[in-house]
Order: C-alpha cells, then sequence, then structure tokens
C-alpha cells in the first residue's frame, strides 16, 4: 500500500491490502478532532470507506458491534452503510461508500422533511430492542462526575452547582434500547431527496431519549417547527421530564469536557450554553 495509507497501523494495512487489493486512495474523510481515520477508496470501479481506529480508540468496537446488530435494519434500503469487512480487534473496518451530501451546514439542515424522514429512520433502530438496565442510571450518574473531574473550562460556581445536581439523582431501572449517540444532522445524508445514516462510533444500548439531545440542543432552538416534524416522523416523544432534565445535564457536562480535551472550541462553547441553560431552568 502506498503512503496515502500512512495513517493506518501496520496490522491494519495489512488487513485493508487482503480485502481490497490493489485499492486507490480517492479522499480522506478524517475528522482530524479523534484518532479515527476515515477514508474514501475504490477497488476494481467500486467505491468503499475504510474507517480505523488508533490505539487510544473505543469507538471502532462499538461501530462494528452497531454495523453487525442493528444496523441492517436501514443498510438494505440504502438508508445507512454496508458493512463488508471488519476486524474489532485491529479496529479497522470496510462500507459500502453510500452516496450523499452531508445535511449539516446545507438548505436542507433546515428542511422539515429532512427532520421528518430522521424521526421515521430512528424510530426502526430504537424499536429493534428494549431491555431492563437496574445499573444505567448509577453508571450515568458516574460518569457525569468523573466529567467533571477531567479537565474543562466550566465555571466552578457551575461545577458545584452541577455536582449538587447529579448528587440527588435516583438509582432507578431503566429500559434500553439501541441508539446512534450522535443523532444530528453531521451525521445525516441527503442522496435524492432520501436521507441516510453514518457515524456509529458512539452507538450503544441507552435509554431513548438520550438520541434527541443533540438536536434539542441545535437545531430545535433555531426552528421549532423542525422538532414538530421530527416527532411527526418518530411518534410520541418517550420519557418523563425528570428523565429527560438527566440527560441534558449528562449532555450539557460531557459536551463542553470532550470538546474541550479534543480543542473543538465551537463544540465547547455550545457545550458550556447547554450548561448555563439547565442550570437556568432550574
Amino acid at each position: 500500500m502506498t503512503d496515502d495509507f500512512a495513517a493506518l497501523s501496520e496490522r491494519q494495512r495489512a488487513l485493508v491490502g487482503e480485502w481490497l487489493p490493489g485499492l486507490e486512495l480517492v479522499r480522506d474523510h478524517s475528522w482530524g478532532l479523534v484518532g479515527t481515520t476515515v477514508l474514501e477508496v475504490v477497488r476494481g470501479g467500486e467505491r468503499f470507506v475504510v474507517k480505523a481506529g488508533d490505539g487510544a480508540d473505543h469507538h471502532l468496537a462499538r461501530e462494528i458491534r452497531a454495523h453487525r446488530e442493528w444496523v441492517g435494519v436501514w443498510a438494505g434500503g440504502g438508508r445507512a452503510p454496508e458493512l463488508v469487512f471488519a476486524d474489532a480487534e485491529a479496529k479497522v473496518l470496510v462500507t459500502r461508500f453510500l452516496p450523499g451530501v452531508l445535511v449539516l451546514g446545507t438548505e436542507d439542515e433546515f428542511v422539515s422533511g429532512v427532520y421528518r424522514q430522521a424521526g421515521e429512520l430512528l424510530r426502526v433502530f430504537h424499536g429493534q430492542a428494549r431491555v431492563v438496565d437496574e445499573g444505567f442510571e448509577a453508571r450515568a450518574k458516574a460518569k457525569a462526575l468523573w466529567w467533571l473531574d477531567r479537565p474543562h473550562r466550566i465555571s466552578a460556581e457551575a461545577v458545584a452547582r452541577l455536582r449538587d445536581i447529579v448528587a440527588g439523582w435516583p438509582a432507578a431501572s431503566t429500559v434500553l434500547v439501541p441508539t446512534h449517540g450522535d443523532w444530528q444532522p453531521r451525521n445525516w445524508l441527503v442522496h435524492n431527496g432520501m436521507v441516510a445514516v453514518i457515524d456509529f462510533g458512539r452507538a450503544d444500548m441507552r435509554p431513548d431519549e438520550s438520541d434527541f439531545a443533540r438536536l434539542v440542543a441545535q437545531q430545535f432552538r433555531v426552528d421549532a417547527a423542525l422538532e414538530v416534524a421530527f416527532f411527526e416522523g418518530y411518534g410520541e416523544r418517550p420519557g418523563d421530564p425528570e428523565t429527560w432534565r438527566r440527560f441534558q445535564v449528562r449532555e450539557a457536562i460531557g459536551t463542553a469536557a470532550w470538546a474541550h480535551q479534543v480543542g473543538d472550541a465551537g463544540f465547547e462553547r455550545q457545550g458550556l450554553r447547554m450548561i448555563d441553560d439547565v442550570l437556568a431552568s432550574g
């Protein structure tokens, strides 16, 4: 393989070379803030996406699990990439290239029909399985406190208030479903008017409400009609106000701290604003 694939480890390069002999690089789609490499390649006239994680990566295993267990409800209809090869131990996978334009930053980002389709897709994804987890709330509580112990730029006053809020959370049993984990226009494609979904590095079993958090903090703030359209597609909004507030608090803390650590200043500002919002709401 050529130097175009230097970001891959020796083992990853060997596997990809076996899976797709003679492949050529088309474009590097890597984000650059985290140690994940995303390469669009061509082999024998077919286009594929090679995705690989570095030594610190913990997302590729989630992505491979999602493709093997849940993504099939979309992939067969062209609504998500189709998994071709994967090696969880080597942290590398290959999917068929999915045509389309990312919704974020285009006129489609504020088109109601896109959100209606996104709601319909998410309803199908969430509906595949339901399990009761007695320990989810305790783990989520510990993770929120862990983030507050990590480097961040949340004010000391806000940290103190957040710790008091988190300390009062109950440890009730929780129903979990398959979730995408980063459900927003950054991970939606539109091709010939049809919405498709990419990037399953945060997929996991969680409460269904968790997939609404990004939209509520972003696009739904700008245009309430998008939220209406989304739930026309999804159906009745699940959960209760207290459960939803816990999600908002956890999402705000995690966003502000994670974005600070990877150097994403814009996302960090969003996280800090989310913290201000949840504290202002009581």
